[in-house]
C-alpha cells in the first residue's frame, strides 16, 4: 500500500468557488476508488498577513493509503477536480497541487509550512523543495497556488488543532443571502460552548458562523473535537437545502501564525508577531475611533493600532500611559505614505501598568479651598480669601488606574481564522490526536 498525501490551493477567487469545496468533492471520488484516509482533510490556513491572500487563505490537505496502481489515476482525478471547479479567468486565481508519496513527512516540509503560515515564502523556493524531496507538482496560471499546496503537505497539525465542520450550499443558492434560524444558533452556542467556538457575537448579537461571500459554504462550525462539531451541526436548523458537510482538522484557533520576535528591529512587513515594548507614547484617538500608541525596546520603536471592532481590545489599548509594559500580537503592516510600519493588533497582554501620578494646586492653610497658580515660578494664590505663597508646591497624587494586567483579545467578529479566542484558552492540544471512523467525516446529499 502506498501513502499519499495532495495538497491543493488557491482554487477560488472573490466572485466564486471555495477550495474546502475541492476537497470536499474529491474526498467523495477518492473514497469510491476505495482509498483508506489516514486523517481527517486537514485544512491549513496560511498567513493572514500576505498581500495576495485569497479570503480564508486555507490550504488542504488528503491523506490516505491506497493501492499503488492507483497512483496515476488518483493524480488525473484530482487535477481534473481542481480544473473544472477553479475560477481560472478570475485575474489572481493561481491554483496548485501537489503529490508527495511517503509514510512520513519530511522535516524541511514542516519547516517551509511553518514559513509559510508565519512569514512570505517564495514560489522558486516551494519549487526547489519539491524537487529535493521528489514530490510532484502542478501549478495553474502563475502557479503560486503550489506554495500554500506544499505548505498543507507540510504541516501535519502535529501540535494544537481544532476542527470545523462546514456545510455547503446547493449551487442554486450560490450569491444569495444565507438562511439560517438565528436562534437555533445561540441555543447549539448555548449547550455546546466554549467546546465550540465564535459561533455568535455577543455584543452584537450576531451570528458568526455564516459568510458572507459568493462562496458554496452556508456556515461553518468550529470546535475542539470532531463529535462535538458535528453533534452542534444537528442542532443548527438551516432555512434551505444542505447538499453535503465535511469536518475537516486545522489549525484554525490556535495562534499558529504568531511568532515570538525578540525586538523591536527584528519585526518586518507581513509577518505575523508577538513582541515585547515599553508604551513611549500616549494613545491617540484617529478618525473611526482607531487607537494608536507607540511601543519602544532598546532597539528601535513601532506603532501599534487597535481598530475600531476590536472592542475591548480597542478599550484598553485607549487606556495605555507612557512606560507601560505590554506584549503587542498582530500582523504588521508594511509603511504606507506618511503611516509608517504597524502591527495591527489582535492581542495586547499587559505586563506592568506604570504608576499614573498626577499634580494637584496645593490647598489653602488658611481657608482649606484649592489654590491656583501665579505663574511658572511665581507661586500660588487662593482666590477665596486672597492668601499668597511663594513655598508651597504642587501635590503629587498617584491615581488608581482603571486598566488591569491580563491580555486582551479582539472580539470574535473581528478575530481572524487563526486567532486563538479566550474560551480555547487551557484547551490547547500538545500533540497529534485523530481517532477517525471511517470516512464518517463527509456526507453527500
Amino acid at each position: 500500500m502506498l501513502t499519499m498525501h495532495v495538497g491543493i490551493d488557491d482554487t477560488d477567487s472573490p466572485r466564486k468557488g471555495c477550495t474546502t469545496y475541492v476537497a470536499t468533492l474529491l474526498v467523495e471520488k477518492l473514497s469510491q476508488l476505495g482509498v483508506s484516509f489516514i486523517d481527517y482533510p486537514n485544512l491549513v490556513r496560511l498567513n493572514p498577513n500576505v498581500p495576495w491572500k485569497t479570503r480564508g487563505n486555507g490550504a488542504l490537505c488528503l491523506r490516505f493509503r491506497c493501492d499503488e496502481k492507483l497512483a496515476n489515476e488518483i493524480m488525473e482525478l484530482t487535477i481534473d477536480t481542481v480544473e473544472k471547479n477553479s475560477d481560472m479567468d478570475c485575474a489572481g486565481t493561481d491554483p496548485g497541487v501537489v503529490f508527495f508519496q511517503g509514510s512520513q513527512v519530511p522535516e524541511e516540509l514542516t519547516f517551509f509550512a511553518r514559513q509559510t503560515i508565519q512569514g512570505l515564502v517564495k514560489l522558486q523556493e516551494a519549487l526547489k523543495l519539491i524537487r529535493a524531496v521528489k514530490a510532484e507538482a502542478l501549478g495553474f496560471n502563475s502557479g503560486r497556488g503550489i506554495i500554500g499546496a506544499l505548505a498543507a503537505v507540510g504541516e501535519t497539525l502535529s501540535g494544537d488543532n481544532t476542527y470545523e465542520l462546514i456545510a455547503y450550499r446547493v449551487p442554486e443558492n450560490y450569491g444569495t443571502p444565507r438562511r439560517v434560524d438565528a436562534a437555533s444558533v445561540e441555543r447549539m452556542n448555548q449547550k455546546t460552548a466554549p467546546l465550540t467556538f465564535n459561533n455568535i457575537d455577543t455584543e452584537k448579537r450576531r451570528v458568526l458562523i455564516t459568510p458572507h461571500g459568493p462562496d458554496p459554504i452556508l456556515y461553518g462550525i468550529r470546535g475542539e473535537n470532531p463529535a462535538i462539531v458535528k453533534r452542534a451541526h444537528r442542532m443548527v436548523r438551516a432555512l434551505e437545502p444542505i447538499e453535503r458537510w465535511t469536518i475537516f482538522r486545522t489549525n484554525h484557533g490556535t495562534d499558529a501564525h504568531l511568532r515570538w520576535v525578540d525586538s523591536i528591529d527584528a519585526v518586518f512587513p507581513y509577518q505575523s508577531v508577538i513582541v515585547s515594548g515599553t508604551v513611549t507614547r500616549e494613545p491617540q484617538v484617529i478618525p473611526r475611533r482607531h487607537v494608536v500608541f507607540s511601543i519602544v525596546d532598546k532597539t528601535g520603536q513601532i506603532d501599534c493600532a487597535a481598530y475600531e471592532p476590536t472592542q475591548d481590545l480597542r478599550k484598553a489599548a485607549q487606556l495605555l500611559i507612557v512606560d507601560d509594559v505590554v506584549e503587542a500580537f498582530g500582523g504588521v503592516r508594511p509603511k504606507s505614505g506618511k503611516c509608517p510600519v504597524t502591527i495591527n493588533l489582535e492581542k495586547l497582554n499587559v505586563v506592568k501598568l506604570a504608576p499614573k501620578v498626577v499634580f494637584h494646586n496645593p490647598v489653602c492653610p488658611l481657608c482649606g479651598k484649592r489654590m491656583e497658580s501665579m505663574g511658572a515660578g511665581q507661586g500660588f494664590r487662593c482666590k477665596h480669601c486672597g492668601f499668597r505663597s511663594s513655598t508651597l508646591k504642587k501635590e503629587t497624587v498617584e491615581e488608581k488606574r482603571l486598566l488591569k494586567t491580563g491580555l486582551y483579545v479582539t472580539s470574535p467578529r473581528s478575530q481572524r481564522h487563526l486567532t486563538k479566542p479566550f474560551s480555547r484558552y487551557g484547551l490547547e492540544k500538545s500533540g497529534k490526536s485523530v481517532r477517525m471512523a471511517s470516512n464518517w467525516f463527509w456526507v453527500n446529499g
